[in-house]
């Protein structure tokens, strides 16, 4: 492997590790590291990879990152680079579990977390401003925007993302004709990511309906939610709550809410939410159980996006030099950046609307805007005035 590949490993270990705010704000700052600093790819070539993965389902910047990873060194770096991106997130939030088991045992309070809430809204808020400032160039660009943000406020059904996403592609994409043409297009789709998409989507179903392990089962429930959800973590949440707290019964609403907070507080995928949630649901089956359900359920929520991604990664470049396809991703980078903005507001509703609050996501944002501060010092800074307060 070459000396470029380690170092690009290396970034994304950092980013793991540093990337606070969900995947509105994990793109923000694989701007500036991967493109600004690195120069890996450019401005847009990014762009056009976020549009392209958020209209796939799956995790978002998961998706995005691997990606830039198949462009650099192939198919080996690409699995490489989603390793180093999830492990780090996904083993800290089994160990969550666990340390939450013992603390609710032990009736230790969680209270330590309360400002990491309102600066991942800071970190999702200026994630919004940073990405429409690069691609809302047009009045048509705005419109789509402001409208997709509304929808994505008002409606908050994990169909309302892909339907937006479609709607403000297909708008833009009427102005193909402002496009230049290109030639030499020829358009060679390989199929067998996707035939194991589906193959492994219709056994985990026929298995998980048939057997009464729960590691299968818990599979096939991470495996269908991470099939259906566009949006990222902020669509996934409430989806995990309904099937595993009010229909399974598999956690406690208040643990549940717990994890959320510390997964708030970590940086990485929004998905490793999954592994907390996994680990707690096999609590019955003692340690080695729990950090089974957590392996089941990590591996179950990333591999519908890790097939998706690399199943159309493979003819992007080809199927981009159709003009209807250039022109669309205008409509698509607007409208996600509009969900982005509706994702700071509905982020920042379960948290109690006091004058602190409010000024930690304020100060949060400026901060991130007008300083070099790096976000794990600001979140450290926000577990510490935790707990001495």
């Amino acid at each position: 492997m070459s000396l470029r590949y380690y170092i690009f490993l290396k970034d994304v270990l950092v980013l793991a590790l540093t990337a606070f705010g969900g995947p509105q704000a994990h793109i923000a700052l694989m701007f500036k590291l991967l493109v600004d600093k690195r120069k890996y790819l450019t401005e847009q070539e990014l762009i056009e990879l976020n549009a392209l993965c958020q209209i796939l389902p799956g995790p978002t910047s998961t998706q995005t990152i691997t990606a830039i990873g198949f462009r650099i060194g192939g198919p080996n770096l690409a699995y490489l680079t989603l390793l180093v991106w999830l492990l780090p997130a996904s083993t800290i939030m089994a160990l969550a579990a666990l340390t939450i088991s013992y603390l609710q045992e032990h009736n230790i309070s969680l209270k330590f977390l309360r400002f990491i809430q309102p600066m991942a809204v800071g970190f999702v808020a200026y994630a919004a401003y940073a990405i429409s400032s690069k691609v809302v160039n047009t009045k048509t660009a705005v419109i789509l925007m402001v409208i997709s943000g509304i929808l994505a406020y008002f409606f908050h059904s994990p169909w309302v993302y892909p339907l937006l996403l479609i709607a403000g592609g297909a708008t833009t994409a009427l102005r193909f004709r402002q496009h230049p043409q290109e030639k030499d297009k020829k358009l060679q789709i390989q199929w067998a990511n996707f035939i194991l998409y589906v193959a492994v989507l219709v056994a985990a179903a026929v298995i998980g309906a048939t057997t009464s392990s729960l590691p299968v089962r818990l599979f096939e429930n991470f495996y269908r939610n991470g099939s259906l959800v566009f949006g990222g973590g902020q669509v996934l949440t409430p989806l995990l709550y309904t099937e595993f707290v009010d229909f399974k019964g598999y956690l406690t609403g208040e643990e549940f809410l717990s994890g959320y907070a510390i997964a708030q507080a970590l940086p990485g995928p929004t998905f490793s939410f999954a592994s907390f949630v996994g680990n707690l649901a096999m609590r019955e089956y003692g340690i080695g159980g729990q950090f089974l359900g957590s392996f089941v359920a990590t591996v179950g929520i990333f591999l519908p996006g890790t097939f998706l991604i690399f199943f159309v990664i493979r003819f992007w470049d080809e199927l981009k030099k159709y003009r209807v396809v250039r022109a669309s991703l205008e409509g698509i980078s607007a409208v996600s950046s509009g969900m982005v903005v509706a994702a700071a507001i509905l982020l920042y509703h379960p948290i109690e609307n006091t004058p602190l609050n409010f000024g930690i996501v304020a100060a949060t944002f400026c901060l991130l805007l007008f300083t070099r501060i790096p976000p794990p010092i600001l979140v450290l800074t926000g577990l510490l005035l935790g707990f001495v307060l």
